[in-house]
């Protein structure tokens, strides 16, 4: 096992250098850049911005008309009228004075050392920036993983030994309707109901705590914690639900079939005794092994319409700006942590398994 894991480690580089250079060479094809952004914002024409500039680049109110950027001989649109030299100055501020190859190594160079450099358009570090935001994704995806996983194991074991029954057959369809529901179109049908939209307004729309929540007592800072996550979790558990409660049931259904379930009844065993002390460990191999990957794809990916619709500041919304604004520090920076932690906890899932089945020998296999 030693060896298997020094061998997944060692191949984390390779892919995170791969992952990196794909998506570097989108963006130097991509339209529009952070130098493009201040000129915009100059001529009054920039439309995304939601953050501000400042620091760490000068002072960009500084851009006279002096030296007259011909538009035709300018390279960024939007130049004309614009002093060749502030020109020069955003390029070097940006990095973009320099070659791509050596902008690219420098950039991987500094990210081995876990130096992630400032925020374009804020004047904070990226990492403080991540840090900060991160509370509020960890909220969403740690709850919504959990109450997924403790309303779809039972039901999927239950529709298991109940197949093909009326219960599984109603279960059956709730699922796939709840599948089949995005799940941003039911937070907005939530706000609706609930959040004074056009019916009761029983929860809170905005923050993850209310604006008193330091002069609440311990007990009313948690009710008012779960007040605000109650309708974002409703809609992320929407889908997550659907799809851990018919991984389960398949699971079950598998196991259930196989030859050592017909010897254990053939001993006299109870159907209890059958279910929970052999079927059940094999059965939920692949669902406990999947939960780290699980909660990292909510944690990651699955939050940014919820956090934009229940106006939540997390790394979602953070990583959608980014990319609005052209703030290649921050895209690139978040990238590179969630690539990493995503490939670690691929590790940890496939160790996860072993943990659950000792049978299961990673290290005869090839990588």
């Amino acid at each position: 096992m030693g060896a298997y894991i020094l061998r997944r480690l060692l191949l984390i580089v390779p892919t995170l250098v791969g992952i990196m250079a794909i998506n570097f060479v989108i963006i130097q094809f991509a339209p529009g850049g952070p130098v493009e952004r201040v000129i915009a914002q100059l001529q009054g024409t920039d439309v995304s911005a939601t953050a501000r500039i400042s620091g760490g680049g000068g002072d960009f109110s500084g851009a006279g008309a002096g030296g007259g950027a011909d538009a035709a001989t300018s390279k960024y649109r939007g130049a004309q009228g614009l002093d060749p030299e502030f020109i020069k100055d955003l390029e070097r501020q940006f990095g973009f004075d320099k070659p791509p190859l050596e902008r690219f190594t420098s950039m991987l160079w500094d990210y081995a050392r876990f130096d992630f450099g400032d925020s374009y358009f804020r004047d904070i570090a990226v990492l403080d920036l991540v840090l900060e935001k991160m509370p509020v994704s960890i909220s969403l995806g740690l709850w919504m993983t959990l109450i997924s996983y403790a309303i779809s194991i039972p039901l999927g074991i239950r529709k298991a030994v109940n197949d093909g029954s009326r219960f599984d057959v109603w279960t059956s369809a709730v699922i796939v309707v709840g599948y089949a529901i995005p799940g941003f179109l039911f937070a907005v049908l939530l706000i609706v109901l609930f959040a004074g939209g056009s019916f009761l307004d029983l929860f809170p729309l905005r923050g993850l705590t209310s604006d008193n929540w330091e002069q609440l007592s311990w007990p009313a800072r948690i009710l008012d914690y779960f007040w605000h996550l109650a309708l974002p979790l409703t809609a992320m558990v929407l889908s997550a639900f659907a799809t851990v409660t018919l991984l389960t049931k398949n699971s079950f259904l598998d196991e259930i079939r196989k030859q050592y379930v017909q010897t254990a009844r053939a001993k006299g065993l109870s159907e209890r005794q059958v279910l929970y002390g052999h079927v059940f460990r094999n059965a939920m191999l692949i669902v406990i092994a999947g939960f780290p990957g699980a909660f990292i794809s909510s944690f990651f990916a699955g939050s940014l319409l919820i956090e934009t619709i229940f106006s939540l500041d997390g790394l979602g919304l953070l990583g959608f700006e980014a990319v609005i604004n052209r703030d290649y520090a921050v895209v690139f920076a978040t990238l590179y942590i969630f690539s990493l932690l995503g490939l670690v906890v691929n590790l940890i899932s496939d160790l996860t398994y072993t943990w659950i089945d000792p049978r299961i020998d990673f290290e005869s296999r090839e990588v």
